[in-house]
């Protein structure tokens, strides 16, 4: 029943991640929208301190920011890898 908590609990966790990241990517198509105030504020505030190391290390292409894009495949990459059907800890909880 834990491990049960626990799996659902990182699943959760990495999917709402993954929609929080694309509604990053949704709001660079509005450079106008005031980031720093609420709704905005409740995707930004989660965010932020994934992409700002990250923008540091991948340059904008185009002049757009491609991180949220990357953190997108990365949360979805982690969620399938830690507790997809074939997920390390699926896994290690079922054996």
């Amino acid at each position: 029943m834990n491990s049960t908590i626990t799996t659902l609990s990182i699943s959760l966790l990495l999917g709402l991640m993954t929609i929080l990241f694309i509604f990053r990517i949704v709001l660079t198509w509005y450079p106008q929208a005031e980031l720093s105030k609420f709704p905005f504020s409740l995707v930004v505030l989660p965010t932020e301190p994934f992409l700002k190391p990250l923008r540091k290390i991948v340059a904008p292409i185009g002049g757009v920011d491609i991180t949220p894009i990357i953190l997108v495949g990365l949360c979805t990459l982690l969620r399938e890898i830690l507790v997809g059907q074939q997920g390390l800890i699926t896994m290690a909880l079922n054996h």
